[in-house]
């Protein structure tokens, strides 16, 4: 089923529009999942709350890439647990978030509040599409799917030292950028 085909189910108020999602993304929204919060009973309770906030969402929106937005969902969800965990732990925070910290902040509100989150999205966009297939796939498969650096080793049959070190490199290229667009100091 296409993914047009899911979001037409949703605007029916289709419950089936959940079982396509499941049966097509299920795997990909347990994995984003599971790797931010570490936890599988942990992500599979977030990819059912994505699964929630999709249902609620659609309609009134009608998201241009609903894949994008289906993980969107799970990740901020995903995110929002660890923050709860952390809170009442009083642990430290993800550390993949710590890595691009000296980014956005400290505070994952303040650059919301400072920022015009579209046009850093675009930015950031920009920046990727101008940065070598490795070194784009790399940053996204850690930043945006939260994997694990050593898993990305694992994947692309390399040392975690060169992974790490291609990721400090497209951080510094990405804070330089975005000092350049007036996003940094």
């Amino acid at each position: 089923m296409t993914d047009e085909q899911i979001v037409d189910l949703f605007w029916a108020r289709s419950e089936n529009a959940i079982r396509e999602t499941e049966l097509k993304y299920g795997r990909l929204c347990r994995s984003l999942a599971g790797n931010i919060v570490k936890n599988p009973s942990d992500a599979e309770e977030c990819v059912n709350d994505a699964y929630l906030r999709a249902w609620n969402a659609i309609p009134p929106h009608r998201p241009r890439s609903y894949q994008t937005f289906l993980c969107m969902l799970v990740k901020r969800v995903s995110l929002d647990r660890v923050r709860h965990n952390d809170a009442k732990k009083r642990g430290v925070p993800a550390s993949f978030l710590e890595e691009l910290e000296e980014l956005i902040g400290s505070s994952a509100e303040a650059p919301e509040a400072a920022l015009d989150k579209e046009e850093l999205r675009r930015t950031v966009g920009e920046f990727l599409s101008k940065q070598n297939d490795r070194a784009r796939k790399i940053f996204l498969r850690r930043y945006w799917f939260c994997e694990p650096i050593p898993q990305i080793a694992a994947d692309l049959g390399e040392k975690e030292e060169r992974i790490a070190s291609q990721l400090f490199r497209t951080r510094k290229k990405l804070r330089a950028y975005l000092a350049k667009e007036g996003f940094l100091p």
